[in-house]
């Protein structure tokens, strides 16, 4: 079995699933920070925390464990490529914009949100623009 490609269909499937998670914990964010009764509240709180804590940590702890894999498989050597420099930095970033998140599904909840929908509706295309400048550069893959 070619472990390369096992681990790079493991690391598309676990990038998906946690793609999907950025993608949709903010949205369900905007519609929290709109609820006016604290039954819906309760509802938001626990479809966040269950993204959070079962879908999106886990993918995205198996999309670095795969990638590094990936990178392990190819060699290190790999590092002096410009697109892999570059894609790095953006999954790095998104990290931190995975880790922000939580920092806001606590605010939540504890009810202490401070954000407005607008700013959740915002803050929602970071990780798309990310996603599209990351799939350009792996399938491009600049010098």
């Amino acid at each position: 079995m070619n472990l390369y490609l096992l681990f790079k269909s493991l690391h598309l499937i676990a990038v998906i699933s946690w793609m999907a998670g950025l993608l949709y914990l903010p949205r369900i964010f905007v519609y929290h920070s709109e609820a006016k009764h604290e039954s819906q509240r309760s509802v938001f709180k626990t479809m966040e925390r269950k993204l959070y804590n079962y879908i999106m940590m886990p993918a995205m702890l198996l999309s670095w464990l795969f990638g590094l894999l990936l990178i392990h498989s190819l060699g290190f050597s790999v590092f002096l490529e410009l697109w892999i420099q570059i894609k790095i930095i953006l999954v790095v970033i998104l990290t931190y914009y995975h880790f922000t998140l939580g920092k806001y599904l606590n605010d939540f909840t504890l009810d202490n949100n401070q954000k407005t929908p607008k700013f959740f509706r915002i803050y929602n295309e970071i990780p798309t623009i990310i996603l599209i400048v990351v799939i350009f550069v792996v399938i491009f893959k600049p010098l």
